[in-house]
């Protein structure tokens, strides 16, 4: 069952044209990555998909409802981390938390109850009484998480949840929804600048400029958009030329590109001599990025 379908949907600022008639589906209980540069359309499409943004055409949907119907019930179906928290630093967390829930109706026993349970999940009850503004960040993006969760919503979208936290917090904040979609079949909508996270997806679409240039699962994407590549050790740069493919230098090694494993296999068994001591690599999700869009993720264009 697809949970979000967006159709033809455009958005211009001026004659800036943001979101320039993209159309994907999201499945339910996946976790789907939306990535793309900063100004790629990324953050105005979450924003109509939430209903704080009106679009300019196309077709918004989630779990049913169509966006230009009633907001009230697709809003009851998203929580959102945002990039920037959205807590109230001047008040304490169980403040921030109390006041999210009564937006939902959520008061009394079944808010206790409710806090509670996402105390299992996320382990933050000693900081109830704890000003949002004295938090770490990771504190922080805990309760953030807690917030967008406090209504029990059907999609996460996360917005580069990750972003200037520590290791160990983002793999806190990973286990936090790999939980989610295990027994909550909860979908998740990421942004990321990380890729690492994106190749644990289970569909991509990536934007630039605010039409989409690429979309599948990992897999398929690196299959469609990047290929091998062979680290060969101890062999002079001669010997490299000789194989006819791009390669680079790097440290005490070269770096040679095939398009796929069979040419690699192909490669090494015509020049034995050569391969003495190397290995194979797959291209990663930032060898697709660079390769569809031109640019690194977070970088400027190549």
């Amino acid at each position: 069952m697809n949970i979000i379908e967006i159709e033809n949907l455009h958005k211009s600022f001026g004659e800036v044209k943001a979101v320039d008639g993209i159309s994907f589906t999201v499945k339910e209980g996946e976790l789907f990555a939306f990535l793309g540069q900063n100004g790629a359309g990324k953050s105005t499409t979450i924003s109509i998909i939430c209903g704080r943004l009106l679009k300019d055409g196309g077709n918004v949907s989630v779990n049913g409802n169509d966006i230009d119907g009633d907001i009230t019930e697709i809003k009851r179906d998203i929580g959102v981390v945002f990039q920037s928290s959205v807590l109230d630093k001047q008040l304490n967390v169980y403040e921030n938390l109390k006041s999210r829930a009564a937006l939902y109706g959520i008061f009394g026993d079944e808010l206790k109850s409710r806090i509670d349970e996402l105390d299992k999940l996320l382990s933050f009850k000693p900081l109830l009484k704890r000003t949002v503004g004295k938090l770490s960040g990771g504190q922080r993006r805990k309760i953030d998480i807690a917030r967008a969760l406090i209504h029990k919503p059907k999609i996460l979208i996360l917005d580069e949840p990750t972003t200037g936290l520590d290791p160990q917090t983002r793999s806190s904040v990973w286990n936090v929804v790999r939980t989610l979609q295990r027994n909550e079949r909860m979908t998740v909508f990421l942004t990321t600048h990380y890729m690492e996270e994106a190749a644990d997806a289970d569909n991509v679409v990536i934007i630039d400029q605010g039409r989409i240039v690429a979309e599948g699962t990992p897999h398929e994407l690196k299959n469609r958009y990047t290929g091998d590549f062979i680290t060969l050790y101890g062999v002079d740069e001669e010997n490299v030329k000789a194989l006819d493919c791009p390669y680079r230098a790097e440290k005490d090694a070269f770096i040679v590109t095939v398009k796929n494993t069979a040419f690699a296999t192909e490669l090494i068994i015509k020049h034995k001599e050569i391969f003495k001591d190397y290995e194979i690599t797959k291209g990663d999700m930032d060898d697709v990025f660079l390769s569809v869009t031109g640019k690194e993720l977070g970088g400027d264009e190549k």
